[in-house]
């Protein structure tokens, strides 16, 4: 199997940065190899490892709310926010995935901070463990390094 772990491009450094991720506990085997994902991307792109905080919440549901108060403090240049919701029999996915994706959208308009949604939405557990996994698909890697390229965008374009 190839290697598609996130490896530094176009320039992305995490060097003097400060980032939260902020990752749920529920389906924590997946979000937990999410979080290591996101962190050797953060290490690899030059982040101090007492820069990047790293906090959890509930479940997904609850990810736009502690992401929103992260933002506030104006602390962190980005925020990557993790979790993950399996499809189930009933229609409770469709209620938690969608929530979290607009909750954690608005939270990044309103305040201005980028949060990277790193929430995986699988039909199953080996969707889930496949696009999580560092040395598979690395959504946590992937996460890390979009909500770096925002900052670093932003900080390109200026303050309004």
């Amino acid at each position: 199997m190839s290697d598609h772990r996130v490896t530094p491009a176009g320039g992305i450094s995490a060097r003097g940065r400060q980032v939260a991720v902020v990752a749920a506990r529920f389906n924590a085997e997946i979000v937990d190899a999410m979080v290591s994902g996101a962190t050797a991307a953060w290490e690899r792109l030059g982040g101090e490892p007492d820069a990047l905080v790293v906090l959890r919440t509930p479940g997904a549901f609850e990810l736009p709310l502690a992401a929103r108060r992260l933002a506030q403090t104006g602390r962190f240049d980005a925020i990557v926010a993790l979790g993950c919701v399996i499809r189930g029999e009933t229609a409770h996915f469709d209620f938690v995935a969608g929530e979290a994706a607009r909750g954690i959208a608005d939270a990044s308009r309103d305040t201005g901070v980028p949060i990277a949604f790193g929430v995986l939405t699988t039909e199953n557990v080996e969707q889930a463990r496949e696009r999580a996994a560092p040395d598979r698909m690395d959504k946590g890697g992937e996460a890390m390094l979009s909500a770096l390229e925002m900052a670093q965008l932003l900080e390109e374009i200026g303050q309004p």
